[in-house]
């Protein structure tokens, strides 16, 4: 099986050299787990960031050179550059808890994976099917980067991004056109993310940690087709199909919960919209926005309780964070704007 795979990649080279754009260049130099000639220590260091698998040498290669294997992470998503030098057949179990995107930079792979059979190369990245079977050839001049998500990550990445559980579970394409717009924008990230690692001091602030995480996330969503693509792209016909009821809903458990903790996400996941379809839904019945709502009913429910209290016992500060309001400069302020007076003159009166 492994000599057809190797004739089918046969005149990779005369087929590399025709992406001019693509140069054959080491990456992520600083993040280096193995650069040996030794199949079996690569083997074993690939596995210890990938999974167990499976590595021989497929045909014949003019050139073979040492495997190069540079490996990193940034929370949920793993950044890894690896090229085997000759001619490899890999025999991975299931990935199971992770998905795996696979851009060569140079040169051809043959990907097998649950009944799809990939030639991919700097046009076609493959993205195999994590509960199936996998085998793969690669030529002696592919050099990939890797980009591994967790899937419990992206699945919650995708619940987020559509305010709601996706109609059924999420399963990817197996091949991506790394020529669409949308792939080209997943890609110039890890180009922004790569540079960046590459650099003196590589991307360690755990805070632009996790927005790079999100956005490598939500881009390759859009970037690869999966049975959750359709409710993604309704995302925005739905902001103008929002109904007057659910956001009487809103309004009602904003009103009911105003004094708790409660956040617009929180608004948005109770009704059953995303966040941007309640921001939309609020501007286009109300002409205001959640926050802002939520903020006024947490207004009025402090103004009623100052009314109610008996100056003696109670003070201002007590009852604007008993409302959510730390700051008792910016609540004077924003009481004196909603109702004329200050709320100490509420508590007097």
């Amino acid at each position: 099986m492994a000599i057809p795979a190797a004739q089918e990649l046969s005149g990779v080279r005369g087929e590399s050299a025709r992406h001019e754009e693509v140069e054959m260049t080491e990456v992520l130099t600083g993040y280096r787990r193995v650069h040996s000639s030794d199949l079996d220590e690569a083997r074993e260091r690939v596995g210890e960031v990938f999974c167990p698998h499976g590595l021989a040498p497929a045909g014949r290669s003019s050139t073979a050179q040492a495997v190069r294997f540079n490996s990193t992470e940034l929370g949920a998503v793993g950044l890894s550059y690896l090229a085997y030098g000759t001619t490899v057949r890999i025999r991975p179990q299931p990935l199971g808890s992770f998905v795996l995107v696979q851009i060569p930079l140079s040169g051809r792979a043959l990907v097998r994976t649950g009944g799809d059979e990939i030639v991919s190369d700097p046009t076609v990245a493959s993205v195999p099917d994590p509960e199936a079977d996998l085998d793969m050839t690669w030529a002696e001049d592919n050099e990939q980067l890797i980009v591994r998500v967790d899937r419990q990550a992206l699945e919650a990445q995708l619940q987020r991004l559509l305010g709601r559980p996706p109609a059924k579970p999420l399963r990817l394409a197996t091949r991506l056109d790394t020529t669409t717009p949308q792939a080209r924008s997943w890609l110039s990230t890890l180009e922004m993310l790569r540079a960046d690692l590459d650099g003196p001091a590589g991307l360690r602030h755990p805070a632009l940690q996790a927005q790079a995480e999100h956005l490598v996330l939500s881009q390759l969503l859009a970037a690869v087709p999966h049975s959750a693509s359709a409710e993604l792209e309704g995302i925005g016909r739905e902001t103008t199909q929002v109904v007057p009821r659910v956001i009487r809903r809103a309004e009602q458990l904003i009103a009911d919960h105003a004094r708790e903790p409660l956040t617009v996400d929180d608004v948005a996941e109770a009704v059953g919209l995303s966040v941007r379809s309640l921001q939309e839904g609020f501007r286009r019945h109300l002409d205001t926005t959640p926050t802002a709502w939520l903020r006024d009913a947490r207004l009025i429910g402090a103004r009623r309780e100052l009314a109610d209290c008996d100056p003696t016992r109670t003070t201002v500060s007590r009852v604007a964070a008993d409302w959510g309001f730390h700051h008792l400069g910016r609540f004077a302020v924003a009481y004196r704007e909603r109702f004329g007076e200050s709320p100490s003159e509420t508590l007097r009166r």
